[in-house]
């Protein structure tokens, strides 16, 4: 056992009374007060989020592109300067190593971010398949820290300490620009299902871009926030948690995220690593579709937890939980999960969750459970 890393905020954390947790080796802040209240403060006005945890891996060269379109499952290379795009990193049989966000920062120059559990995962992965491309593999997860402003006061806030186009930054797109002085990746991308942004600076200027922020926002209702409102955030969005709703026993077809694999490549007579198992996937989901995620809703009041099996009215297991937890939101407690074709569809009747022996009755629902106004 090696001592947790801890981030460039962790005595600002630990000032403000944080309650910490070891995630994927990190020290990292899991609220700092009520996590109802935090996720409030997210969907009504904006909170304050440390995201250093996350991987950052550079890749450049006169191949960059092309070695990231057999590495990843996207078609990286028609990622225009300045944006960005989801994708995934699959083994060769399909299963999913990692889901990722891609920014293409220049022509030549692209910046992986991998979910913290998965950094090093990731970059063994693409170092692993760099051979035979003119392209450089660069760990750069101790060049960055990132912070992220979510919610629908961010803009505003945002704006008062920059004078970077953020109107004319679009969702799922990045500029160099100063914020308070601090030089940044300014991203406007998030996993809370709210406008928002992540900015992306050196470890040494996190702590004064914090307070910078902090005092911005304070009129705005701005609150630091931890890692347990940014999972039911994310949970009411609908997005998926790698090694809740995505891993390497699932492929993209699997985790109804088949929209993210791109046959159809520039370079590479269209190859990449997995194509064919991912070809074979797609043809069994078309003839034979598999489990869909799903969204539940409880009719009562308790709680499921990933692992519960999901019961039809006989009593016959047709699915697992993923992801589970009370929703601030709908004041109710609301899970995704995995569940056989035949009662994935919304409004579908007798559907249960089997909570420690008892059959808890739930309402099938799409995805997500929320969505943000325009």
């Amino acid at each position: 056992m090696t001592d947790p890393r801890h981030t460039a905020l962790d005595a600002t954390h630990r000032a403000l009374g944080a309650t910490m947790t070891d995630f994927a080796g990190w020290d990292m802040p899991l609220r700092y007060g009520s996590e109802r209240d935090e996720h409030v403060a997210v969907r009504t006005r904006a909170g304050l989020f440390d995201l250093s945890h996350m991987g950052e891996i550079t890749v450049t060269g006169p191949q960059a592109a092309d070695l990231l379109d057999h590495a990843l499952v996207g078609n990286i290379g028609s990622v225009k300067p300045g944006r960005a795009r989801y994708t995934m990193i699959c083994q060769e049989d399909g299963g999913i190593l990692d889901d990722l966000i891609v920014y293409r920062l220049g022509d030549r120059e692209y910046m992986v971010v991998a979910n913290a559990s998965n950094a090093q995962t990731v970059l063994d992965a693409l170092i692993a398949r760099q051979a035979g491309f003119d392209a450089a593999v660069r760990d750069d997860r101790d060049a960055y820290a990132l912070l992220a402003v979510q919610g629908p006061a961010s803009a505003g806030i945002l704006k008062s300490l920059t004078d970077a186009d953020l109107d004319g930054l679009k969702y799922y797109a990045g500029l160099p620009g100063t914020v308070a002085g601090v030089s940044a990746l300014i991203a406007r991308t998030g996993y809370t299902g709210e406008d928002g942004f992540e900015l992306f600076v050196r470890p040494a200027d996190a702590v004064a871009l914090w307070e910078a922020l902090t005092e911005a926002g304070k009129d705005a209702g701005l609150v630091p926030c931890g890692l347990s409102c940014r999972d039911t955030l994310r949970l009411e969005a609908g997005m998926p948690l790698y090694g809740n709703e995505l891993s390497t026993s699932l492929t993209p077809f699997d985790a109804g995220l088949g929209r993210v694999v791109k046959f159809e490549k520039p370079g590479n007579d269209g190859r990449f690593v997995g194509r064919d198992a991912l070809a074979a996937a797609a043809e069994r989901a078309e003839q034979n579709p598999p489990r869909k995620l799903v969204g539940l809703i409880a009719e009562g009041r308790r709680v499921p937890r990933a692992g519960y099996p999901v019961v039809d009215a006989e009593g016959t297991a047709i699915g697992t939980v993923t992801s589970g937890a009370p929703s601030p939101t709908l004041g109710k407690p609301i899970a995704m999960a995995y569940v056989d074709a035949a009662h994935a569809e919304p409004g579908t009747k007798g559907v249960a969750v089997d909570i420690r022996g008892k059959h808890e009755p739930y309402e099938v629902v799409a995805l997500p459970f929320y969505k943000r106004e325009k």
